[in-house]
């Protein structure tokens, strides 16, 4: 296996990525993290499992995350965020040559993923969303909205704390201590992230039915911070869309009680696609 950091610039902004490489690969994942974490979460259990399958990752920071420059919790505009899709994309071909590609996004990164999968046109062989940030799974306060929604309009990179309990990610304790103690995990938002990905959630779910892309979604029912619901509404709207729900599963079903579960699912979803 190769180990491979890089940077690439887009949108006066920094990038920070990374790639996997596996031996012999018959295929190649394009992860895409969720909000206020980094790429580097994925590392020692998504990527190692899915490299030991020759199947080879490539992934990066978001904008305003982890190692990539920009103001922490803040991206330029969501067709910028699916700009660094599309430049992911054109790097996973330059390390991997011609095999088939896989977009995978978790909770933020499945609303992009999905996002991706309905606006713009590429070769993809297909989608895997996990928890994907379709619609909250509780009610933000009313004024917070409007307050953000000014926001955007007056001084959009202005960012507030995100709420997250760190509590609701896993029911793994060690992996909830893990999330505290990781400093490149913040808790900033801008309302670019935050009225941005609520709406292009709701945009998404209302445009299901033109998906083209094969795609699978795994969500737990336990999830306390993105609706499950929402993925079953998508999956019902698409003849495109599968979906395996995991009984009383936390947000991060990758970091979860049922994390081996859920990979061998992915790895089987892959071949069998």
């Amino acid at each position: 296996m190769t180990h491979q950091t890089f940077n690439f610039n887009l949108h006066n902004t920094q990038f920070f990525g990374q790639y996997w490489k596996s031996k012999q690969p018959k295929a190649a994942v394009l992860l895409v993290h969720g909000m206020g974490e980094h790429s580097s979460r994925y590392a020692n259990f998504i990527v190692k499992k899915l490299v030991e399958q020759n199947i080879s990752v490539i992934t990066f920071d978001h904008f305003g995350h982890g190692k990539t420059g920009g103001k922490r919790g803040h991206n330029p505009s969501f067709e910028a965020v699916l700009d660094s899709v599309s430049a992911m994309l054109e790097k996973s071909k330059e390390v991997f040559g011609d095999i088939p590609i896989y977009l995978y996004g978790h909770s933020m990164g499945g609303n992009v993923v999905l996002n991706y999968a309905l606006r713009r046109t590429s070769k993809i062989k297909g989608i895997i969303a996990t928890s994907p940030f379709l619609k909250l799974a509780f009610e933000p306060p009313k004024l917070k909205l409007s307050i953000g929604k000014l926001l955007q309009k007056i001084t959009p990179s202005m960012t507030m704390g995100n709420e997250l309990n760190p509590n609701d990610i896993s029911r793994d304790k060690i992996e909830v201590q893990k999330y505290i103690d990781d400093p490149l995990i913040h808790s900033k938002i801008s309302p670019n992230y935050s009225i941005t990905f609520i709406k292009t959630g709701k945009w998404a779910l209302e445009n299901a039915q033109n998906l083209q892309i094969p795609t699978v979604i795994f969500h737990g029912t336990g999830d306390k911070i993105i609706d499950y619901k929402a993925s079953k509404e998508f999956v019902e709207k698409s003849d495109k869309a599968t979906i395996k729900l995991y009984e009383e599963g936390y947000h991060e079903l990758h970091n979860d009680l049922c994390k081996e579960e859920l990979i061998s699912d992915i790895i089987d979803w892959i071949n069998n696609s």
